[in-house]
């Protein structure tokens, strides 16, 4: 990463008061970029205005859908763009609405930047969901695209809506496709951003949590890893092999949620506990199994590569909400 890169750059974050965008934000404002962070606050989302705290950028509310967005993006040089539907259940139960957020408000920021912003780069925060359940281990980009869900499906349109931009248009754009990330700042207050958040609260509440299956393979990416690739993304973003490319971002090696459970167990002193159950029914049809990346393509790219082992960030993670479970909650 380059950090002189960032100094007075104007850059936009949207979904900027959630996990990955808020996290983003300290990282850019401590370069001394010049930040923007629009987020709707949506109830079920995974914002929280404490997020934002002591990062000293402005934070705009609204919807991508129907706020003016044209004097937020005018002279923009990098937009992060992290607004989205994240609930799969959320996705299912109501797919209109999930289109809208996920699909509809892209096309609309897409053609506000063209107008006030034709040169900015863009790193667009894409999802491994659209693979569905593997057909092999690890899952590279030129697996098939089976979304599982119809939030899957609305999150693809979105993307495809940004690559055509970068192939018709010749505009930057990189778009990364997550693994499971965790750290500060995530939704902990329930399993709706993701599972680990719900294990989280529980060990710090002195509860039991719950293991789904606890097969399933999954390979975790700690939010400074995640932040780093972002970054580094947007400073490659015109380079050829990085501009209009997907690329996969994993984490620490795979470990089975069953793993998983005994390892943040152990991150919290040994002290826990937890029991298993079946996969629920209503959302077995929606489960993807075992998942983890194979991200050479980007690590060889960028340069990128993960720093934070899996014990270590379980550690981190839990120690940062020690501190401040109130506002999660």
């Amino acid at each position: 990463m380059n950090a002189a890169w960032w100094k007075n750059r104007r850059v936009v974050v949207t979904g900027g008061a959630g996990f990955l965008g808020a996290n983003l934000c300290h990282a850019l404002a401590g370069l001394g970029a010049r930040v923007t962070a629009i987020d709707a606050m949506f109830e079920e989302g995974g914002a929280n205005p404490r997020n934002l705290d002591g990062a000293g950028v402005m934070l705009v509310r609204g919807d991508l859908r129907d706020m003016e967005l044209h004097s937020l993006c005018k002279g923009t040089e990098v937009l992060f763009n992290l607004a989205a539907q994240t609930s799969h259940m959320g996705g299912q139960k109501d797919p209109v609405a999930d289109i809208n957020i996920n699909a509809v408000s892209q096309v609309r920021l897409i053609q506000v930047m063209r107008e006030a912003a034709p040169a900015a780069r863009v790193v667009h925060a894409s999802t491994r969901q659209f693979y569905g359940r593997p057909l092999y281990l690890p899952v590279n980009e030129m697996h098939p695209v089976n979304p599982p869900d119809a939030n899957g499906v609305s999150k693809w349109a979105g993307e495809q809506y940004w690559l055509l931009e970068s192939r018709v248009l010749h505009r930057p754009v990189v778009s990364l496709r997550l693994t499971n990330c965790y750290g500060p700042r995530l939704r902990i207050r329930d399993a709706k951003q993701t599972f680990l958040g719900i294990w989280v609260r529980r060990l710090l509440e002195n509860e039991p949590f719950e293991v789904w299956g606890g097969a399933q393979l999954r390979d975790l990416a700690y939010v400074d890893d995640v932040t780093e690739a972002f970054l580094i993304a947007a400073e490659c973003a015109d380079q050829e092999g990085v501009n209009g490319q997907v690329f996969n971002l994993g984490g620490a090696p795979p470990v089975s949620l069953l793993e998983l459970a005994e390892r943040v167990i152990a991150a919290n002193g040994g002290q826990g506990s937890f029991g298993t159950k079946e996969f629920p029914a209503d959302r077995a049809p929606i489960d993807i199994g075992s998942y983890h990346a194979d991200d050479h393509a980007f690590r060889k790219a960028t340069g990128w590569a993960p720093r934070i082992s899996l014990d270590e960030g379980l550690r981190l993670t839990l120690d940062w909400y020690r501190e401040r479970l109130p506002d999660y909650l």
